[in-house]
């Protein structure tokens, strides 16, 4: 039982790593940002097949986290009141309900959007007066959720090291807010050295 404990508990946190997908996408729009504003077939067709088949690896990842989560509380010491008695727990539960919401919402709403205006122009086409402006609000809004799903993936990770034993509040809401900060930079600048 111990050995599939363990396993749970990597198959947990590798779950949580490669959720850093909203990380890798605002990587890849802010390189895409350097050359410059005007509609580039080929860089704007490959930055959104990266971030739309990004969506069904990040399903699996989400899905692979619950499962594992559920189990892990079914067979590990806290037991199954833990999704209604331990904050940490029900704040993790709520955070990866919203992620899923959230890349639900940009994967069957926003995303068909930028792929309908996409698919009107070919490798060989005039681009039309004013496309760019017209797919901006669109991946501005994508960009945003993606930079709120990182936080929440930080903040996820925070919480997730308190299962078992709580640091302070002041330290927790300190480590929150940096994880707030590093979102927003993602967000805002292209990360050239990881965290610089």
């Amino acid at each position: 039982m111990e050995i599939f404990y363990n396993v749970l508990i990597f198959l947990h946190v590798m779950g949580f790593v490669f959720m850093s997908t909203p990380l890798f996408n605002l990587i890849v729009v802010n390189e895409r940002a350097l050359l410059g504003p005007s509609f580039n077939y080929y860089a704007d067709r490959y930055q959104e097949n990266i971030i739309r088949h990004g969506a069904s690896r990040c399903y699996v990842f989400q899905l692979t986290v619950l499962i594992s989560g559920v189990l892990l509380i079914i067979f590990g010491p806290l037991g199954i009141d833990a999704l209604w008695t331990s904050w940490v727990v029900l704040a993790k539960t709520l955070i990866l309900f919203t992620m899923m919401g959230l890349l639900s919402y940009v994967h069957f709403n926003l995303q068909p959007k930028i792929e309908s205006f996409m698919s009107q122009i070919g490798p060989a086409d005039v681009v039309p007066e004013g496309f760019s402006a017209q797919l901006k609000p669109y991946r501005v809004q994508r960009k945003r959720l993606a930079t709120f799903c990182l936080f929440l993936v930080i903040t996820a990770i925070i919480l997730g090291l308190q299962v078992y034993g709580g640091f302070s509040s002041i330290l927790t809401i300190v480590l929150i807010g940096i994880g707030g900060l590093f979102a927003w930079k993602a967000n805002k600048t292209l990360l050239r050295f990881g965290w610089i």
